[in-house]
């Protein structure tokens, strides 16, 4: 014998519901099979709409004929697909049971509210209705069908809308039932009957528990719960990323999933499965060759951890050791007085030093809590009861569960420590008492974030960064492309990079599994989202992923002006621009101190030298006690280029045109050739050793004469450029004459003097060889005299830009 229970979203329409009644015919080619069903997806909310809310009798209407339209519409398609449905018959029992709640209705509208067991008689329709469905098919299919009477069979106490079954009386009656062992035995759900034969509910996941009764009061030897997931998941795959199936988890690890917020089955549908040993499976009716999960007494599954659940609109209650002095056995009053009331406490925590003891709730029983407690501590607290009472809302709380969870030390040190590095608060700290479970109460604006971070920390072991890149012309392009080539590398180390979104000054792409990085262009030709710095900044706040790093690869300075705020919303800020490290040194130095005090990477490898380890390998020598002495270099791959052409005897002119061709300088080769933009290198560089300078304390001997900065375009500018040729052209001449080159070096002396001009460099200068697009950097230090570091490589292009950028990446994990 094998039970097999179907929920709503398996039901919705009349293609899931044939559906369904394949599957119960291919079990059924193999032993005797009974069947519980839900109501259809909906149904009940309608119909728990008529006796919860306050609406008008035209609005109860309303509802009753959408419920009906369903019932209707599924029985109607079903005939047209499978011809020797009994339609008429089916339609006159949904039209009976639809005009009795009419009727019902109009019996009690006048009253404004509904008796509990005339809701339990309303509510209860749907599941009725479905088996009435599913009967016909399969009898129309010529199978025979036996329909169990849960209200003569299942025998229940406690209230009408959530009752508990006697398996004992319930197991009894159905084995004094005549039931052939051909037959196909169904039963609705939710459903059960009192002493008096009345008809009650069984709550909260009231089928499912239905299907676990029934399993044991059949002796089945498997119970499968049929729903619209592949089984039990680490964290729910909707809001989590890198979720993974669970192939097995014991009892026990599934009422602790169920009990602190995971959708898989509630605890006292698990307890009779236990008590009988019923294994249970979760299987999807939209994937049915899908294996799902096993819930059976011991998992085989050898990983310890078994999920990361979450439960939402928490309140914490704190009442201090003092008043609970003044009541005898404080703490037992109180909750002995709340579980009389049936309100649920999730978790309790005491704390050691003040005596205080909380505990934590939902939300929806706040005021009933603190009219209870109002009235038991009413001689003790009089009318400053409140006042003595701590409340905290909008929390929630996260738990992780596992196997003899508490006995891993390791397993709370990730947790704590993962929690703390993204600076998320903790509110309390609970243990649960079968030692399956650690929980955290947090704020619930920060409970995706915490689960995230969590169960990346728990369940891989990969390092995972993610990625916000703002800027896709060149460097961004070919950032990508760099990172789709070293892909396979990197997750042979265990590094997966997640671009989360790509945008550029008009729009944003929001990049998620369904959009392959590959074809991202397309995706954001397509994408209509627009971007600016109001939609970046609510991305940014509502982001959860650990190690995020935004990337600018814009030269837009407004967005540079923003690396303080990313910073404050967990952000490491990776920049090929040099905006941010040239602006005020007010500015600058907000910056590195923000960085430092967030914890945050500011990483701008680019800005100098593109690819070369400029930065970092300065960073490591001064680190390490070491001191500038003098610096000279070249540091513009831009103008390397144009003077390593111009001693080809190309004119200046042709060589500035064939390296912007090349993509070596800025847009407007202009901006390179004023020389500002060797200043800006130099003025990091000198700042990265400590020197407190601006900009504007850089003297520039400029190449050019100042009226070329009035030129009002690139192609003006050019053609301008060629008055420049002749004289150029001498100069070269001088030069060469006395065995010498031109190189436009910018140099930083002791004290923190920084100049940029034109030197005539002789043979035995490490700069002397330096064009073509290299960049070259001299450090005379303590350590590095007489003879300098060299640095010395190509330092314009977007490849070699990329490649920093890149690098910079990575270091973010390494």
């Amino acid at each position: 014998m094998k039970l097999l229970k179907f929920g709503g979203t398996s039901l919705a329409n009349a293609e899931k519901f044939l559906c369904v009644a394949n599957i119960i015919e291919k079990n059924k080619n193999n032993e005797q099979v009974a069947i519980v069903l839900s109501a259809p997806a909906k149904i009940t909310n309608y119909l728990v709409n008529i006796v919860e809310k306050n609406i008008k009798i035209n609005e109860i209407l309303d509802q009753i004929k959408f419920a009906e339209n369903i019932f209707i519409k599924i029985i109607q398609t079903i005939t047209k697909i499978q011809s020797c449905f009994l339609y008429e018959e089916t339609k006159k029992i949904i039209n009976i049971e639809f005009n009795k709640l009419k009727q019902i209705i109009n019996d009690f509208i006048s009253l404004k509210t509904y008796p509990e067991n005339i809701q339990a008689i309303i509510m209860s329709r749907g599941e009725i209705l479905s088996i009435c469905i599913m009967k016909n098919i399969l009898k129309s299919r010529n199978h025979k069908v036996t329909v169990i009477n849960p209200i003569e069979n299942i025998i229940s106490t406690g209230s009408f809308l959530n009752s508990t079954v006697s398996i004992n009386e319930s197991k009894k009656r159905i084995s004094q039932m005549t039931i052939n062992s051909n037959n196909i035995i169904l039963m609705p759900g939710f459903i059960s009957g009192n002493k008096k034969g009345e008809l009650v509910l069984l709550g909260r996941n009231g089928s499912d528990y239905s299907a676990a009764i029934l399993a044991c009061c059949l002796n089945a030897k498997l119970c499968e719960i049929w729903t619209d997931v592949d089984g039990v998941f680490t964290s729910d795959p909707n809001k989590i990323s890198n979720t993974f199936l669970l192939k097995s988890i014991s009892y026990e690890e599934a009422m602790e999933l169920s009990y602190f917020g995971a959708k898989v089955l509630h605890p006292r549908t698990i307890k009779p499965l236990k008590k009988f040993n019923i294994p249970c499976v979760i299987k999807n009716t939209s994937n049915i060759e899908a294996k799902g999960t096993l819930i059976c007494e011991k998992s085989n599954n050898k990983n310890i951890l078994k999920g990361v659940t979450n439960i939402d609109d928490v309140v914490m209650f704190t009442i201090p050791g003092d008043l609970l002095k003044q009541k005898n056995h404080g703490i037992v009053h109180i909750l002995n007085l709340l579980e009389k009331e049936n309100i649920n406490i999730i978790l309790i925590t005491q704390s050691s030093s003040k005596n205080n003891f909380s505990f934590c709730t939902l939300e929806k029983e706040t005021q009933k809590i603190l009219i209870l407690l109002s009235k038991s501590f009413k001689i003790e607290l009089k009318e400053n009861f409140l006042n003595n009472i701590n409340i905290i809302k909008n929390l929630s709380i996260l738990s992780v569960i596992g196997f003899d969870i508490s006995q891993k030390y390791d397993i709370a040190s990730k947790i704590f420590s993962s929690l703390g590095k993204s600076k998320i608060n903790i509110l309390a700290i609970a243990q649960g008492s079968s030692k399956y479970s650690i929980s955290l109460v947090i704020k619930k604006e920060k409970i995706l974030t915490s689960m995230q971070i969590v169960h990346n920390a728990l369940f891989h072991n990969q390092k995972t960064i993610n990625v916000f890149l703002i800027g896709i012309g060149g460097v961004g392009k070919s950032l990508i492309k760099q990172i789709l080539k070293q892909k396979n590398f990197l997750a042979k180390k265990n590094i997966e990079i997640k671009i989360r979104i790509i945008a550029n000054s008009k729009k944003i792409l929001f990049l998620d599994d369904s959009i392959d990085l590959k074809n991202w262009e397309t995706a954001f030709k397509e994408s209509k989202e627009k971007f600016n710095l109001e939609i970046l900044n609510t991305v940014l706040k509502n982001n959860y992923f650990l190690n995020s790093v935004l990337i600018d690869c814009t030269s837009d300075e407004i967005l540079s002006k923003q690396y303080v705020n990313f910073f404050s919303k967990g952000f490491h800020v990776i920049t090929s621009s040099k905006k941010a490290n040239t602006s005020s040194l007010k500015y600058y130095n907000e910056i590195k101190t923000t960085a430092l005090k967030e914890d945050k990477k500011f990483l701008y490898e680019t800005n100098v030298g593109a690819g070369l380890p400029v930065i970092q390998t300065l960073q490591n020598l001064f680190n390490t006690g070491d001191n500038l002495i003098c610096f000279k270099g070249i540091l513009s791959g831009s103008l390397s280029f144009i003077f390593g052409k111009l001693e080809e005897n190309i004119l200046l002119s042709d060589a500035t045109k064939k390296a912007k061709d090349l993509g070596f300088t800025e847009p407007n080769p202009c901006d390179d050739l004023s020389g500002i933009d060797v200043a800006r290198k130099l003025l990091i560089l000198a700042r990265e050793v400590g020197y407190e300078i601006e900009l504007e304390d850089i003297k520039i001997e400029p190449i050019l004469p100042e009226y070329f900065k009035q030129c009002k375009n690139t192609e003006e500018f050019l053609y301008k450029l060629k008055e420049m040729d002749i004289p150029f052209l001498e100069r070269i001449k001088k030069a060469r004459d006395l065995g010498k080159v031109l190189r436009f070096v910018g140099t930083i002396e002791k004290g923190g003097k920084c100049s940029v001009k034109i030197e005539e460099i002789n043979s035995n200068n490490p700069l002397y060889k330096v064009k073509n697009g290299e960049n070259a950097l001299t450090f005379y230090t303590n350590y590095y005299q007489p003879i300098p570091l060299v640095l010395r490589g190509y330092g314009a292009g977007n490849n070699v830009t990329a490649s920093g950028v890149f690098s910079d990446l990575l270091r973010i994990i390494l």
